[in-house]
């Protein structure tokens, strides 16, 4: 197969305007990642004929090819062996930045400060739902327990596994920040960690009436920020910057010691009297108006975010919703967002799996089956760019069915324990008292979206206006 993976890394390079029109490339598990000098001279038809390609579209300023794990790192190398030299995921990022909009590259850079840290809330929110389990009365019934059984100690420990990420949350923020803006990472941590001292009033306690904020110069309120998020990333954000010139500024023989102390003077005073309290309040707002907004009546709320939330994805914008979530998990400790998103990723994947069982065409089918499969995994960019936007009335179906499944997730008021894992693996999230209801809703959006899919979405006619 060695001659056929050169043979497919040639029509890549052709299809995409010849290697002239190569600014850079590299891979990831699943994708080929390249930057093209001109995107006109892409020829999309040719790319999508190619053997193994699962599909293509343009991405956070990037032309990603779908081939798979394993196969695209075999195209990879057959590219790089015609002599076109590939370059790092993170240098094609990098140029990638330099695309869209400025509100697109300001969400971009708020999704390289999160994504790093959603790994450890991802856990977390699993911690939660698990914890929800072995504390639930009728479990506890079944092992022959009551709830006045369970230890004190087990519950410390509970709490120690899942309520660590939030209360040093500001921490996490800052060092990602200070790494993704060109600053030293440690200075982030601890930035974030006087942020949450012990020493200033606990903001929970503030936010319970337990503890009040401490008033500087008669004005100005101060507390702890456990749980926050903007007051941490505006404090690393402008941290980083300061630090890289105050370097540039101090004799090299001083800088070990100068440096680091300006920038944590300067920028703890700023945090808690200005950024601190400036930013929280934002905060605040943003959070009130998002609970408004999912407070909506009639199930409205489910409807226009699972109606609408693949329609962001497709902008590249979406990590604002990483935003929201991880405030509404700090504040409540539950997050309604995931199953209205969950509603509208599993629509996609049922209009994506109808395609493929409706057609008889082998590519088609090839390219549905996988990317269904992706969709019910989580990920959806596969099903949508290579199926349901393609020939478009599937990505209709699949909204309609995401606003049928966020609408009843609305009314019956689900809450994940967590978040950014969703569909099948969303499941751990609901381990509480939730998971039937949670089954329930995303088997009506996949019957939806399959069968409105299935009678006007699809037909092998559409073929011939591709």
């Amino acid at each position: 197969m060695e001659n056929g993976y050169k043979d497919i890394a040639s029509k890549v390079v052709e299809a995409i305007g010849g290697r002239e029109n190569i600014s850079s490339f590299a891979h990831c598990a699943t994708r080929l990642r390249i930057m093209v000098h001109d995107q006109t001279k892409v020829n999309q038809e040719a790319v999508e004929n190619i053997e193994k390609v699962k599909g293509a579209f343009y991405n956070s300023g990037q032309y990603q090819i779908i081939f798979g794990t394993g196969t695209v790192n075999k195209v990879y190398e057959a590219v790089n062996e015609l002599g076109i030299k590939g370059t790092s995921t993170s240098e094609v990022k990098a140029e990638a930045k330099k695309q869209g909009n400025a509100f697109q590259r300001a969400i971009r850079t708020f999704g390289d400060v999160f994504v790093p840290i959603i790994p450890v809330l991802v856990a977390t929110g699993l911690f939660m739902g698990l914890r929800g389990v072995l504390t639930q009365e009728a479990v506890l019934n079944w092992l022959g327990y009551t709830p006045n059984d369970i230890p004190e100690n087990f519950i410390m420990f509970t709490q120690v596994v899942t309520d660590t990420a939030f209360a040093f949350l500001p921490a996490l923020i800052a060092w990602s920040a200070f790494k993704v803006f060109g600053g030293s990472p440690v200075l982030g941590i601890v930035l974030g960690l006087m942020l949450v001292n012990p020493a200033l009033p606990n903001a929970y306690a503030v936010g319970s009436g337990d503890a009040h904020p401490i008033h500087f110069f008669g004005f100005i309120p101060v507390v702890g920020y456990q749980g926050s998020v903007l007051p941490a990333f505006f404090v690393g954000l402008l941290g980083a910057k300061l630090e890289r010139w105050i370097r540039k500024k101090v004799p090299d023989s001083i800088d070990l010691i100068l440096t680091p102390f300006l920038t944590l003077l300067i920028m703890i005073t700023l945090g808690l009297f200005a950024i601190g309290p400036v930013f929280h309040s934002l905060e605040n707002i943003i959070l009130t108006g998002t609970k408004a907004i999912l407070d909506l009546p009639f199930g409205l709320a489910g409807i226009i975010i699972g109606g609408l939330q693949q329609v962001v994805v497709i902008t590249g914008v979406h990590h604002i919703f990483n935003l929201l979530e991880i405030q509404l998990l700090a504040d409540t400790k539950f997050n309604p967002f995931n199953p209205l998103i969950t509603s509208a990723i599993v629509a996609q994947g049922a209009a994506t799996l109808a395609v493929g069982l409706k057609s008889k065409n082998k590519k088609v089918k090839a390219l549905a089956f996988p990317s269904a499969f992706s969709a019910f995994l989580g990920i959806t960019e596969p099903a949508i760019f290579g199926i349901n936007l393609r020939f478009f009335k599937p990505f209709i179906m699949g909204l309609i069915g995401g606003a049928v499944g966020g609408f009843l997730a609305s009314i019956f008021h689900l809450k994940a324990t967590g978040m950014s894992v969703t569909a099948i693996p969303g499941l751990l999230l609901y381990l509480n008292n939730q998971i039937f209801i949670y089954i329930f809703v995303n088997l009506i959006a996949f019957a939806v979206s399959f069968i409105l899919t299935w009678l006007f979405g699809y037909n092998d006619k559409m073929l011939k206006n591709r």
